[in-house]
């Protein structure tokens, strides 16, 4: 028997077809857009993401979610829940904002970065601040650099709904090399 999670969608499915659902996801092989990416300064990588040069990364695509601003040291995204970002509790899993939250601070953070230097992820904290579900509607995720060091940076970020309300708020460090 499988386990998969897919494979027991599609067993429920069959079964209960009226509470069924499905999302169609598209997306391109991000290997080129990162070679791509390594010959550019991350300010004009992000810049090539927002104003569609390059595909999405896989990613935002499932996420809904993409970047609306980009300046040196910050980003802005937004994302847009849905009820297949869902936990078994019916709320958008903490994993969708936390994933949304570390998206953009990364990316502040590559902003900063010239061409051939990359970074990642090194510790995130996520602070959970009202629940989200695919009633809230689109989420504005806000982040900025805090300090930009040689092997280091360190950023924040703010999800808020459509009234501003805070949903979330994080920090990250991320670990540069490379270059």
């Amino acid at each position: 028997m499988s386990t998969a999670a897919d494979d027991l969608a599609l067993g429920f499915a069959e079964r209960t077809p009226e509470t069924t659902r499905s999302r169609l996801l598209t997306w391109q092989d991000p290997v080129p857009s990162a070679a791509a990416g390594a010959e550019m300064a991350g300010i004009d990588y992000m810049r090539a993401f927002a104003d569609g040069e390059l595909p999405p990364p896989p990613i935002a695509v499932t996420m809904r979610a993409r970047p609306l601003e980009i300046a040196e040291g910050r980003v802005v995204f937004e994302g847009e829940p849905g009820e297949e970002h869902y936990n078994p509790i019916g709320v958008v899993h903490g994993g969708w904002v936390s994933t949304l939250l570390d998206s953009a601070l990364g990316c502040a953070v590559h902003t900063t970065l010239p061409a051939g230097v990359m970074y990642t992820t090194l510790t995130l904290e996520t602070k959970f601040v009202r629940p989200i579900s695919r009633e809230t509607g689109v989420v504005r995720c806000e982040a900025d650099v805090l300090h930009r060091g040689r092997r280091q940076a360190t950023a924040e970020a703010r999800a808020v709904d459509s009234g501003g309300k805070l949903l979330a708020h994080g920090t990250a460090t991320c670990i540069i090399f490379g270059g």
